[in-house]
């Protein structure tokens, strides 16, 4: 089991920071929706930054956790628009 969960946070850690770097903010700046789109992608930045806090001491139920709930920000973000994301691949629901 133990290796499942490691090999489980890790491609959950590589799946957000992926998707952190591929999201890119869609509404124009000065409107509430890019304000929203920047909440979301701080969200998302700072659980990567708790799940590798996680990782660090060796809490791997809370990193997979935090790694889930930060991509979770960004794909709900990128389902109402707040993101241009890739179509393709496999970084985001369609």
């Amino acid at each position: 089991m133990a290796a499942d969960i490691e090999e489980k946070t890790d491609r959950y850690e590589g799946l957000l920071a992926e998707a952190l770097d591929a999201a890119e903010v869609a509404p124009p700046e000065g409107t509430p929706m890019h304000d929203a789109a920047l909440d979301c992608e701080e969200m998302a930045a700072a659980y990567l930054d708790d799940g590798r806090h996680f990782r660090e001491a060796d809490d791997l139920v809370n990193a997979l956790a935090s790694f889930s709930y930060g991509h979770a920000w960004l794909d709900a973000g990128a389902r109402i628009g707040l993101f241009d994301v890739p179509t393709e691949g496999h970084l985001f629901t369609q």
